[in-house]
């Protein structure tokens, strides 16, 4: 759970930290997909706590996927992938 968190804390720093000058992702639009997907991980966890270790894996391959992003505009394609990951 804690790896989990410490994957949704990172993505929030590239998402606040990025620069973007497409319309279609700002800093508060990333921030909702954050806390969105950081809702849906604690859910997925909660209800199946054995499918911890496969949703790590999922949240590694996208995290891995975005790791040199430096944009708004990837940060909201890592949460909108990683969200669609968690939920299946």
């Amino acid at each position: 759970m804690k790896k989990f968190l410490l994957v949704a804390v990172g993505l929030a720093v590239l998402a606040g930290s990025a620069c973007s000058k497409a319309p279609e992702c700002t800093t508060e639009i990333a921030t909702k997909k954050a806390q969105e997907m950081a809702a849906a991980l604690q859910e997925a966890i909660t209800k199946d706590p054995s499918k911890a270790a496969d949703l790590t894996a999922k949240v590694q391959a996208v995290t891995t996927k975005y790791q040199g992003s430096t944009t708004l505009a990837d940060a909201c394609k890592a949460y909108d992938e990683l969200t669609k990951a968690i939920k299946g």
